[in-house]
């Protein structure tokens, strides 16, 4: 027996129906792993660290700032600029604590943060680059740009390597 036209329509419209939520299953967090590596020195201090993307021809976006903002009267805040480039990309500008950005600094060893496509919402779809800026009391600076689609697939990532502040960095999507 072979189907009626109408059924083929609808069968067709329902086959299109079910296609949109697969679409809308695109990858919604980008998860940004960052290694700070243990430096064997007199005076070890945590890294002040700053997260921005990127993208020709557009303001950059500011996603995460790591320093101690836990100082009496926000004094940790005097020294983010020792963050210089992303002090000088939009850092300046900014008020803190910033909400949903500002974090403490970190130890040594493996940090994951994880930005959903709610926090990066304003972002057109295209190639960025996210920009990983670390800064140490008493020691050095380390920049990392690791280039990146948005939005990214699922299991896509990439990765950069630093060689004295930073360690790996690296970003995934799912």
């Amino acid at each position: 027996m072979q189907p009626s036209p109408r059924a083929l329509v609808i069968g067709g419209s329902l086959s299109a129906a079910l296609a949109v939520p697969v679409l809308a299953a695109a990858p919604t967090v980008m998860d940004v792993t960052v290694n700070i590596p243990r430096l064997k020195v007199a005076e070890y201090h945590k890294p002040y660290v700053a997260f921005w993307v990127e993208k020709a021809g557009a303001k950059a976006k500011t996603v995460a700032v790591w320093y101690d903002h836990d100082m009496k009267a926000n004094e940790g805040t005097k020294w983010l600029r020792d963050v210089r480039q992303w002090w000088r990309v939009s850092g300046r500008s900014m008020t803190f604590p910033a909400n949903g950005i500002t974090g403490a600094t970190r130890a040594p060893g493996a940090h994951k943060i994880s930005f959903t496509r709610a926090q990066l919402a304003a972002m057109a779809a295209g190639d960025y680059v996210l920009v990983v800026e670390a800064a140490r009391e008493v020691g050095g600076r380390e920049m990392l740009r690791i280039p990146f689609t948005w939005p990214g697939k699922a299991g896509a990532g990439a990765r950069a390597a630093g060689k004295a502040e930073l360690g790996a960095v690296s970003i995934s999507f799912r």
